[in-house]
């Protein structure tokens, strides 16, 4: 597992975005621009939560989020995803 110098504040989770589909189910190879952003990925980091809600995901999670959710940053040149636990939808 990555090993980040980020701490996440409250209930918000830092994810590791899975690799994109590079083909098909059928194998046609899709290029760069046509490629859809992942909706899964690793939680790499947690918060501590809220005062009355604990965080549900822990760290080393595969999750499924939304399409349009978190805040992309990068660290040490890889990308991240920040969101709210709220965000995610399944553990996986």
């Amino acid at each position: 597992m990555s090993k980040v110098n980020i701490k996440p504040l409250a209930d918000r989770v830092l994810v590791e975005a899975a690799a994109a589909e590079e083909k098909t189910a059928s194998g046609i190879i899709i290029p760069d621009t046509a490629k859809e952003k992942p909706q899964k990925g690793k939680v790499i980091a947690v918060g501590n939560g809220k005062k009355d809600e604990p965080l549900t995901v822990k760290e080393g999670d595969e999750v499924l989020y939304g399409k349009y959710a978190g805040t992309e940053i990068t660290v040490d040149g890889k990308e991240y995803l920040i969101m709210r636990e709220s965000d995610i939808f399944a553990i996986i």
